[in-house]
């Protein structure tokens, strides 16, 4: 994912997405929405483009799970 964000299959990304953020709070649509644990703008918002994932979504997926990575290192 981090090498090609332009070549990630949606439902790959959707699958990480539940793995570590939990269950979408919305999803039917063409949007699924994951809450994170962080204040601020709380939620990973990711659609699919002709069943691939879009490459900014991905990135920011990406961030998200650094971010995650970095709070439970600090625990």
């Amino acid at each position: 994912m981090r090498r090609e964000p332009a070549n990630v299959r949606f439902a790959d990304l959707y699958r990480v997405c539940v793995e570590q953020f939990g269950a979408p709070r919305q999803k039917g649509s063409s949007h699924a929405v994951f809450k994170t644990p962080w204040a601020g703008d709380p939620r990973i918002n990711i659609q699919a483009d002709k069943g691939k994932a879009k490459a900014y979504q991905v990135r920011q997926v990406l961030l998200a799970m650094d971010k995650l990575e970095g709070m439970q290192r600090e625990r």
